[in-house]
């Protein structure tokens, strides 16, 4: 069977409840999930889109399998979140296109560094991250509770 995968933008105005739930569905899996994220899953036009901030899903024959975004720390410093696959999906390389494309509007939108925040127990993740130029640098505290890494990639 052919796959056919796309990158797309969220509309603003169509933030799928399923697709929030897949979100919260893949933090519960590995982490608690935090107030900050409750916050955003519930309202992410407000604590995402209207800070500044860009949503991306990765389509897999017109489902929705994963997702990634670029949040707004200021004019150009962005934080590279929310990035997640559904276990259906892993394999066929979703979470390094995700991660691509993030890179790609970036770089558009002349943003000078990208920074995350992750969990070393996520090995497969960290490698891409690497792979992809981020290097960890110094974690501050209080940020996310489940993040035990920070890195950043500079333009």
């Amino acid at each position: 069977m052919e796959r056919i995968l796309a990158i797309i933008s969220v509309n603003p105005q169509i933030f799928p409840i399923s697709s929030r739930k897949k979100i919260r569905k893949w933090l519960a899996k590995y982490f608690r999930i935090e107030e900050g994220d409750v916050a955003s899953l519930s309202d992410p036009q407000k604590h995402i889109i209207d800070r500044g901030g860009h949503i991306y899903y990765a389509k897999l024959n017109g489902e929705i399998v994963g997702t990634a975004s670029l949040l707004k720390k200021s004019e150009t410093v962005y934080e590279l979140g929310k990035l997640a696959v559904s276990d259906k999906a892993q394999g066929y390389g979703i979470g390094t296109l995700l991660i691509e494309h993030c890179l790609n509007m970036a770089k558009q939108k002349q943003i000078t560094t990208l920074i995350l925040y992750s969990n070393t127990i996520l090995q497969s993740a960290i490698h891409l991250f690497r792979k992809y130029g981020f290097e960890e640098v110094e974690l501050e505290s209080g940020v996310y509770e489940r993040a035990n890494i920070k890195m950043e990639k500079h333009f």
